[in-house]
């Protein structure tokens, strides 16, 4: 190990757990609705099966004559894909050995559609019939390990290490353990499946490191030792499609991936799926010298709903994991049913759509319970702000379509019903290129920085997984769709540094618009969509990549200094086009004129001489006869309105008569305070610790446990104040939990 490891191990200490940035996945809705389907149209699905595999298909070809098998799987996961009518397949799925059935293949999106959108047209022939597909360069995939058995994936295997054995296996949770796991498969799939489907790199060699474990849960010490074994073993570019909610420049893993940078890897990481908030993206995102990728739309029609009597905007649902597609074509009754409990109901709901409310029970028992009333469909509407992802257990078998929806539209809809107007429509939109709106947004805290760099299609994103096949979602599938775009940038460029393999990438990114067709912020899509055939045939770089000018409060001179390095084979001149904003002056050289394969250093100055305060942003344009980039930038004035604290933890404490606690504060805090509640009655309990004066950063500190004074389960409210305002978040303690574990994650 190198000499780092001393700096490396402390940070090893802190049990802060990291979440996939993916905690629930949607398969990917069916191509046909079901009306076609119960008509004979032929679709294709997945079937688990005990006993020999051979023997089964031997059985369907004699008994079934309109089924084809199309894929058959007997190292990891026993079964085979069926095509044929829907009715032929009810029938093959009564068989004694078949286990369960998934659907499959007719999916309306798969790596056939998101990496042609990345790639383009003509991506793998530029430049003399050149054709870059990964080959020799290596990608380290920090995440749940692989089924490196996979037909799709084995011949790109080349080793790896496991973090939470401690061996040199680093094999997904595969079916038969328990928990199981597919992250890390689907993640491999998107950047180098070499087989059925083809990934963004299908030749690039690639390595796993296991630092997450059953449930997708790892450690800081996990993630960090991984990242510094891929370092050691020579990476050229590492995918990290996990993270947690803390929005800091100087949390652990960040600094970890700085330095990977530092030593020439190209790290790439998911930007969260906390958003569309402000402040959301989250470490390693955070990182300055990784590449944070936010998550849109690949070509994809996704179902809205509209109400015949209001001219209002349409209503975005989210499919939840484990429930059948909407796919319904005509007018529907919507009524409400408060919480979704079985005493909520109080008519009938026979062919229905019902709204409930988040909460109370658990969305597999809210499902189940709709289903049973006779439902068509079930929306459950959040509790919070915004927007969620929700998930229904496959084992129950339910078969009616769950969606989800913001508070905010589900607040829209009730009202619609309480005033009688309970018809929906269903309108299917073309959401290609449009961000997803669970994709975490910028800036970071402290830096100021622009997250995330870059978007990636990250909905409904068909790939490997153990055994087989499936369609997930989430900024964790869009992360590894750039670590190929690196991979292939490498091949052509294998002396590129980081910073160069970065800039080409946001430099030929594809700017994406809104539904009003207005650019989204820099701090919601960074430079844009990655376009690998712009890529590849740049004829210039600029970098930095975008312009992070901090937060200041005095009237005086900024500068940044820019390169521009020309690459083409003759001079360009360079027109940098400055933003226009009242009280803001911009200045840089009128023309640049570069040599070819020479570089230039360029300052670009900006002054502020007005009071506004907040949030500025957008693009700097730099244009040749040859190049147009748009440089994303960001800075704030005086102040903006930024969250105090966040990453709440407790944990057991060195000796058995206290408690440590954890949180994080981006600037520090005149005040911390950790207040305990009853989580029936919501009457103070006390307080577990107040301190005063606390710097920025990672803030830790020991109290004594009597002060929970021996109850099972207590509600915390955790408050900063800096400067006269407070920030606040909930949070629960289930003390026989913390007991039994080495980190209990409130969150």
């Amino acid at each position: 190990m190198t000499t780092r490891r001393h700096v490396l191990t402390q940070w090893m200490m802190l049990l802060i757990t990291i979440v996939l940035v993916l905690q629930s996945f949607i398969p990917a809705a069916l191509a046909e609705e079901t009306a076609k389907t119960e008509a004979g149209e032929r679709v294709e699905q997945l079937f688990k099966i005990s006993g020999s595999v051979d023997d089964f298909v031997e059985h369907v070809d004699q008994a079934y004559s309109d089924i084809e098998v199309t894929f058959t799987y007997d190292t990891v996961w026993n079964g085979v894909a069926l095509r044929g009518s829907q009715a032929s397949l009810q029938k093959a799925a009564t068989n004694k050995n078949v286990l369960k059935t998934t659907p499959v293949q007719t999916y309306q999106t798969a790596l056939s559609k998101s990496v042609p959108l990345i790639l383009g047209d003509n991506a793998r022939s530029v430049e003399r019939n050149t054709k870059f597909t990964g080959k020799g360069v290596k990608v380290g995939i920090i995440d749940t390990g692989i089924d490196y058995k996979h037909p799709d994936l084995k011949q790109n295997y080349k080793g790896g290490y496991d973090f939470i054995d401690h061996d040199r296996d680093p094999m997904e949770t595969i079916e038969g353990s328990i928990p199981t796991t597919m992250h890390g498969t689907h993640v491999a799939g998107i950047i180098a499946a070499n087989g059925h489907l083809q990934g963004v790199a299908p030749d690039a060699e690639l390595y796993a490191y296991r630092a997450l474990g059953p449930e997708g849960m790892g450690t800081t010490d996990q993630v960090i030792a991984a990242i510094e074994k891929a370092v050691e073993d020579g990476m050229d570019v590492i995918n990290l499609s996990l993270g947690n909610t803390v929005n800091g420049p100087d949390w652990p893993t960040s600094e970890a991936l700085d330095e990977a940078v530092r030593k020439g890897v190209v790290a790439v990481t998911s930007s969260g799926n906390t958003g569309p908030g402000l402040w959301s993206v989250g470490s390693p995102g955070t990182s300055d010298g990784a590449i944070s990728v936010g998550a849109s739309f690949p070509p994809l029609q996704v179902p809205t709903l509209l109400m015949p009597s209001s001219n209002g905007d349409p209503l975005a649902i989210l499919r939840m994991d484990g429930s059948n597609p909407w796919q319904f074509h005509t007018e529907k009754d919507v009524i409400f049913a408060k919480y979704g409990r079985d005493e909520d109901y109080d008519t009938s709901v026979k062919g229905s759509v019902v709204l409930v409310k988040r909460g109370r029970i658990p969305f597999t028992e809210k499902a189940a319970i709709a289903e049973k009333k006779g439902a068509a469909a079930l929306i459950v509407f959040n509790n919070g702000k915004g927007t969620f992802q929700g998930g229904i257990d496959e084992k129950e078998g339910i078969s009616i379509p769950v969606v989800s929806l913001s508070r905010e539209d589900g607040q829209r809809l009730l009202d619609r019903i309480e005033r009688g107007q309970n018809m929906l429509r269903t309108e299917y939109v073309e959401a290609k290129d449009k961000m997803a709106p669970f994709s975490s947004r910028g800036p970071v805290t402290h830096t100021w920085a622009v997250k995330p760099d870059l978007v990636a299609p990250g909905v409904d994103i068909h790939s490997t997984i153990p055994g087989g096949y499936r369609a997930m979602q989430g900024t964790s599938m869009a992360a590894p769709h750039v670590a190929g775009a690196a991979a292939l940038l490498l091949e052509q460029h294998p002396e590129w540094r980081p910073e160069q393999v970065k800039a080409a990438l946001m430099n030929s990114a594809k700017t994406l618009v809104d539904q009003y067709e207005q650019p989204y912020s820099p701090h919601i899509q960074g430079a844009g969509r990655i376009q690998v055939n712009q890529a590849v045939s740049l004829s210039s770089l600029v970098y930095p990549a975008s312009i992070s000018l901090g937060q200041f409060s005095t009237s005086k001179e900024q500068v940044i200094d820019v390169t521009i390095e020309n690459m083409a084979t003759e001079a360009q001149t360079y027109q940098i086009n400055l933003p226009k904003e009242n009280g803001i002056k911009w200045s840089a050289p009128a023309l640049i004129k570069i040599e070819p394969g020479k570089k230039a250093v360029v300052p670009i100055r900006m002054h502020v001489d007005k009071t506004a305060r907040g949030l500025h942003e957008g693009v700097i344009r730099i244009r040749s006869s040859q190049t147009e980039v748009d440089v994303p930038y960001l800075f704030v004035w005086k102040e903006v309105d930024f969250p105090r604290i966040m990453g709440f933890e407790l944990m057991p404490g060195d000796d058995n008569g206290t408690l440590d606690y954890e949180v994080y504060l981006p600037e520090g805090a005149d005040e911390v305070g950790v207040v305990l509640y009853d989580p029936i009655t919501f009457t103070f309990v006390g307080k577990l610790d107040t301190q005063k004066h606390v710097p920025r950063g990672l803030f830790r500190a020991s109290v004594p446990k009597e002060r929970l004074k021996g109850r099972e389960q207590l509600k915390v409210l955790v408050y900063a104040r800096l400067k006269g305002k407070q920030d606040t978040f909930e949070a629960m303690i289930d003390l026989h939990e913390l007991q039994h574990s080495n980190a209990t994650h409130c969150s």
